[in-house]
């Protein structure tokens, strides 16, 4: 009840700053442009108080699920018509905004002429409904930019090994650095001359090495084996025999450090995962697997692929006993490709705060910020050729689980790093050329920018209503499959 409460909490609290953000990006570039907003809510309907200054209410409803932004003219067409009958021309202010020189062509025009409005989204040219539609998206960009930035400069959890020398943890079999003869418990003294690098430092040159004119792609190598230094060469290629400086990862050398003193502990256990089937709960230790001692998650995931999905033993301490388990990894689908996983994650290893320069933060960021966008491409890729089952995807409840899990993980960089993915998935998402969608409404402007002319407003409400169908459909589906990862319906598990 405890895990389930923090959840529905976080969601709720997540949701609700990323869509306010969202809307008032949407608000701003209203204003902006002159487009009329009427209601600026926080929270959905119904109402429970507010204020209006000038044209706008500004108010706080009662649903905490974000906010929405009404402008007027955005939801039906001849919204942007102010109607000028008998009854309206009573109204005196109504009548000043019409100029003095169409004062003669009024008294020709019927009793029931409609004026264009100033103010509707409608009435406003193509170019600032796109750069309204934009706002929303590019809000929840900046908001991500913003967070990770002031993340890096305030509270930069910076794990000590990265600024260690650098102990093996264990190295990954038929790898360059297995080939290079390292083992686990070795200590790189020196690496491409730099005396006892720190993980850093290692990368770096790794890096450099891989954008030289070397080629080879080699550097040397000195561990400390036993108090016995051994000198060898490692080879910068992986299996299929290349690598790039720009995605380069030292994992794929099979180089894989010490990262906490002590054995890998449990954090959180996803629900019907191989390790919750097991009853292994948070704060369990793997005191080893297969005789392997193990000091960091990123370890344990490796050696599981190495094992291609092979049963493990797992020797675990649960409040101070210990246990034998044997246990089934399970190979999951994600945005990377295919893995096996036992489904739990580890907690996070000890660390020190480093406060970055402004310059340096904002680099960070937009580094953080990218590869979360190129993964949820990647993802969408993968799904629209067939390379990804859409029963990876997460919805409401995944979400929910991921900003549970970020609230109940000691220090603040889960919390930071959750919402700033979140961000920036819900800007790429809303930019997608689906109707409903902020990028569906921009495909429409540049289509009828293109024709000068609108899209006729039947077929325009067949496809609006197509696409809600659809969404909703999906929506479903997603709901339901979130649901089924629970478990709830699974009978004797072990």
């Amino acid at each position: 009840m405890h895990t389930f409460l923090v959840s529905v909490v976080s969601f709720v609290i997540a949701l609700g700053i990323l869509v306010l953000v969202h809307e008032f990006g949407h608000f701003l570039a209203a204003k902006l442009c002159g487009v009329r907003v009427e209601q600026f809510s926080i929270g959905f309907p119904p109402r429970l108080f507010g204020i209006k200054i000038g044209d706008t209410d500004y108010c706080i409803s009662a649903t905490p699920l974000g906010g929405y932004v009404k402008m007027t003219g955005e939801s039906m067409p001849g919204e942007n018509m102010s109607l000028q009958s008998s009854e309206a021309k009573s109204d005196g202010p109504a009548q000043s905004r019409l100029p003095l020189s169409g004062l003669a062509a009024l008294a020709t025009e019927s009793p029931d002429v409609q004026h264009p409005d100033p103010g509707a989204l409608t009435s406003h040219p193509r170019w600032q409904r796109i750069i309204i539609g934009l706002a929303g998206p590019f809000a929840n960009f900046a908001l991500a930019l913003i967070l990770m930035t002031g993340f890096y400069m305030l509270h930069n959890e910076v794990p000590l090994y990265e600024a260690q020398p650098i102990q093996l943890d264990w190295v990954v079999p038929n790898s360059p650095a297995a080939n290079a003869g390292l083992q686990a418990g070795d200590v790189i003294v020196n690496f491409d001359g730099q005396k006892n690098p720190t993980w850093e430092q290692v990368y770096e040159h790794s890096a450099l090495n891989l954008q030289s004119e070397n080629i080879s792609h080699s550097v040397p190598v000195v561990a400390s084996r036993n108090g016995q230094p051994v000198a060898t060469t490692l080879a910068l290629a992986d299996q299929a025999g290349t690598l790039k400086a720009s995605d380069f990862d030292l994992s794929q050398l099979g180089l894989l450090p010490v990262i906490q003193p002590g054995p890998v502990q449990v954090n959180t256990v996803a629900p019907d995962s191989p390790a919750s089937h097991a009853n292994i709960q948070s704060g369990d230790k793997f005191l080893s697997i297969d005789g392997h001692v193990f000091h960091g998650t990123p370890t344990v995931v490796a050696y599981l692929q190495a094992r291609k999905g092979a049963p493990v033993t797992v020797n675990l301490e649960h409040a101070g006993k210990t246990s034998t388990l044997v246990i089934q990894p399970r190979l999951d689908q994600g945005p990377e490709g295919s893995a096996w996983h036992i489904g739990f994650t580890g907690a996070a290893p000890p660390s020190h705060v480093e406060q970055m320069p402004f310059p340096k933060a904002v680099v960070a960021s937009v580094k953080f910020n990218r590869e979360n966008s190129l993964l949820i491409l990647e993802v969408l890729k993968r799904l629209l050729t067939h390379k990804m089952s859409v029963n990876t995807l997460s919805g409401p409840i995944g979400i929910a689980q991921q900003t549970g899990m970020a609230a109940e993980t000691p220090g603040w960089e889960a919390k930071f790093k959750v919402l700033t993915a979140i961000s920036v998935n819900l800007g790429i998402l809303n930019l997608l050329p689906f109707p409903i969608l902020d990028g569906g409404m921009i495909l429409f402007l540049l289509i009828e920018s293109l024709m000068q002319r609108d899209v006729n407003i039947v077929v325009k409400e067949r496809i609006y209503q197509a696409a809600f169908v659809l969404i909703i459909v999906f929506f479903a589906y997603i709901m339901f499959n979130d649901i089924s990862k629970l478990g709830l319906f699974v009978q004797g598990k072990p």
